[in-house]
């Protein structure tokens, strides 16, 4: 998925954009001509630092490497973020993806209830956004790949099978079907409880959200999909922190 994409991110010499420094992956937002542009790539340290970056903001939840400089002034914080009562060791991605979806869905009217942000990355975090823009907790949960790598780490005949598909059926014979699945569900039971649970309106982004979306459609949930919600929020705040700053 990410193979080929450092190509891309090494061509914004003349151009600006935003980077947000994942646990697995980084993800780059690029303003172009026509509009901003997303790009998710393997973290490969020794590639950045080769490259002259106009970054105009950044932000991390992974860890930042030692050989890559960055501008402190440029990070984005919590307390750059305009919802109420954000604790300031929320990770600063639930904080951009919990704004943005919050704006979003009060300049559509569509915020009566608030709104649940679920980013089904390495670990799915929850994040819960009542109709007046505050914070009102989550949840994490471990993402596809933890769980499946955790069961193969903690029990002797068990290894990682890899993410598999929402076709594995509902009761597998295979022990490697039967973690996907079981994984799966985990994830799938987590979302369905929590919208029950608040009458929230889902927003999903995340690597793993295209097959929890298949899932959740099957069973008749609404969702709402913005692959690079973490991204839009951070250009976002960049935009309202440097207002006069042509992007």
């Amino acid at each position: 998925m990410c193979k080929g994409l450092w190509g891309k991110v090494s061509e914004v010499k003349d151009r600006r954009c935003c980077l947000l420094i994942g646990n697995s992956r980084w993800h780059w937002a690029i303003k172009e001509a026509d509009g901003w542009h997303f790009v998710h790539t393997t973290p490969e340290p020794h590639k950045a630092s080769a490259i002259d970056l106009p970054l105009v903001a950044w932000a991390a939840v992974g860890p930042i490497p030692k050989n890559l400089v960055l501008e402190k002034k440029k990070r984005v914080s919590i307390e750059d973020i305009p919802l109420k009562k954000l604790p300031p060791w929320l990770g600063i991605d639930r904080a951009l993806a919990g704004w943005e979806a919050f704006k979003q869905a009060k300049s559509a009217a569509i915020n009566s209830c608030g709104v649940l942000v679920a980013d089904a990355g390495t670990v799915l975090s929850l994040t819960r956004i009542t109709s007046d823009g505050e914070f009102a907790g989550g949840q994490l949960v471990a993402g596809l790949n933890l769980q499946l790598s955790a069961m193969a780490k903690g029990a002797k005949n068990l290894s990682n099978p890899g993410p598999g598909s929402s076709k594995n059926p509902q009761f597998p014979i295979t022990t490697a079907e039967a973690m996907q699945r079981g994984s799966l569900q985990a994830l799938v039971g987590t979302l369905i409880e929590a919208v029950n649970e608040t009458n929230m309106q889902l927003w999903l982004c995340g690597g793993d959200a295209p097959v929890l979306i298949e899932e959740l459609r099957k069973r008749n949930k609404e969702v709402l999909h913005h692959p690079n919600l973490v991204l839009e929020g951070m250009v976002d705040i960049q935009q309202r922190i440097n207002p006069g700053q042509d992007l």
